[in-house]
């Protein structure tokens, strides 16, 4: 009984012993924090638009003919007034020449009459029973007749004229002319449809829809509004180096959208921008007052709401309610819920709770300021 005494008390000895060990403490954990700054965040826009020339010109046959030599080449800037193709002239000059001969025999005509009359008017005033007042009258009236005659002949003629001239199609702009859809020889007419195309592509004009929501937004702001620019991004995600400028807006809504079109001008000096193309348009408005911004990895969601959580001086973590701003580029506005230089947690969410203490590394804000997007 001794010796099981003996082993039992040990045994209740080294229990009591383990029971009094201190418990090994849990690791505080780490995060990643950085402070909310004030920052001149722009505010921008995107939409899709559509760039149009803003001349273009279908050239087409005006008179009947066969299609003469091409005087260009596919995808040539050409300048107001040149000659781009010839409808063949022989026909046109053979029949200037034909009204030509009627417009002189109506004159000739015309000066027989005026010979007659002028007769007619000294027999009358040298012997008035030599002339009857009748033929008088029928010779004035062959005088009108014949001034008639000679201006239908000057009319016919310059028709004929003009008829002569469209035998020589030329660019009534300055721009750049496509393919053409007839080869040289074919008989054309005004028929025929489009010979070519010439557009005038500097500068163009980019045509996009922006809802009314957008619309009363911006009237809103447009009174502390900074300075807008606007810039197009192509297929490949680039920005276009040549900034708009907006000057048209839509004078009707479209009922199925409620948009309007808005019209931006871009300079189109290397003729990067085609007609037809479809771009982004992006709008940045510059803003006039500074705003606290965070990383949006800060930004924690749950079903109350947007949180950051906020490390005091003591390194203890405190979950805040925020409002959220336009954000671009890892950066968000924050309108309410945050103050500058407050530190709140960029990563390591996950590891805290609200109360608990923190070890706390600094992370590197960004060197230079980000644009924001509408969210």
């Amino acid at each position: 009984m001794g010796l099981v005494s003996a082993v039992l008390l040990s045994s209740v000895s080294r229990t009591a012993m383990a029971d009094e060990a201190p418990k090994p403490t849990a690791p505080v954990p780490a995060v990643l924090a950085q402070k909310a700054e004030l920052r001149s965040l722009d505010r921008q826009y995107e939409f899709i638009g559509r760039v149009e020339a803003l001349e273009k010109v279908d050239l087409r046959a005006r008179v009947k003919g066969f299609l003469g030599p091409r005087l260009f080449k596919d995808g040539e800037d050409v300048k107001q007034g040149r000659i781009l193709f010839t409808i063949e002239r022989e026909p046109f000059e053979a029949d200037v020449a034909q009204k030509k001969a009627q417009v002189a025999s109506a004159e000739a005509t015309r000066t027989f009459a005026k010979q007659q009359l002028d007769r007619a008017n000294e027999l009358r005033q040298s012997n008035s029973s030599a002339i009857s007042e009748a033929k008088v009258d029928e010779r004035i009236a062959e005088l009108a007749k014949a001034d008639a005659a000679l201006m239908e002949a000057q009319a016919a003629l310059k028709d004929a004229e003009i008829n002569l001239s469209y035998t020589e199609i030329k660019s009534p702009l300055d721009g750049r002319i496509g393919r053409p859809s007839v080869s040289p020889g074919n008989l054309v007419s005004p028929e025929s449809g489009v010979l070519a195309t010439v557009v005038a592509e500097d500068p163009v004009q980019v045509l996009f829809p922006v809802t009314q929501r957008d619309l009363l937004e911006h009237r809103k702001r447009s009174g502390a509004s900074g300075k807008m620019t606007v810039k197009v991004k192509l297929a490949d995600g680039s920005l276009y180096d040549e900034i708009g400028q907006i000057d048209f807006l839509d004078v009707q809504v479209n009922p199925k959208t409620d948009g309007q079109i808005v019209r931006a001008m871009m300079p189109n000096p290397n003729e990067t921008l085609t007609d037809g193309q479809t771009v982004r348009v992006v709008i940045v408005q510059e803003a006039t007052s500074k705003v606290v911004a965070i990383p949006k990895s800060a930004i924690a969601v749950d079903q109350s709401g947007a949180y950051v959580f906020i490390v005091n001086d003591k390194n203890v973590v405190t979950q805040r309610r925020v409002k959220l701003g336009p954000e671009k580029g890892g950066q968000i506005a924050i309108p309410e819920g945050l103050s500058e230089n407050e530190l709140v947690v960029v990563q390591g969410h996950q590891r805290v709770r609200n109360g608990v203490t923190v070890s706390v590394q600094m992370a590197t804000p960004p060197k230079t300021e980000q644009s924001v997007s509408k969210p």
